[in-house]
């Protein structure tokens, strides 16, 4: 008989927030660089009530969370599912945290510009050009590599 690992599995939200001017909130994580705001889901913590305390905790706003967007699959090291989701910004002053060093509000371009980081410039551009259809996307890291991209109301099964 052969002993099957349990697979540990981060559960991880992020959200692409608009402020009234059409504006793309961006925080400057101290190892990462520009992103979304993003992370952990806490035990028992349900995805909008992770969604909304990551950007609060990492920019200091209140987010009115909109629809998903976008799952993402890390299959490298220290495996990962990523719900991405779309926000509109609702309150509050930008503050930064422990997790960031800056928070701003970007246009298209300059946040395009200011994301460097490969994973999460590809992630920013998908929920871009988010069009009302999920997309799920599995990638690998070291080199960033896309393995499958899927629109989720297609399914991912072939038909006989």
């Amino acid at each position: 008989m052969s002993t099957l690992s349990t697979p540990l599995h981060s559960v991880v939200v992020g959200c692409l927030v608009r402020n009234a001017s059409n504006d793309l909130l961006l925080i400057r994580h101290h190892k990462r660089g520009w992103e979304m705001p993003q992370g952990r889901v806490e035990e028992g913590e349900n995805l909008i009530d992770a969604l909304c305390r990551e950007v609060r905790e990492e920019a200091g706003v209140e987010i009115e969370p909109g629809p998903l967007a976008a799952v993402w699959s890390m299959i490298s090291q220290s495996p990962a599912i990523i719900f991405t989701f779309l926000g509109r910004y609702r309150s509050g002053d930008l503050l930064t945290s422990g997790d960031s060093e800056e928070a701003g509000w970007f246009s298209e371009a300059e946040a395009i510009e200011k994301v460097t980081g490969s994973v999460m410039r590809e992630r920013l551009k998908a929920l871009l050009n988010f069009n009302g259809a999920v997309v799920y996307r599995s990638y690998s890291t070291r080199p960033y590599q896309v393995l499958m991209e899927q629109n989720l109301s297609q399914g991912f099964c072939a038909k006989p």
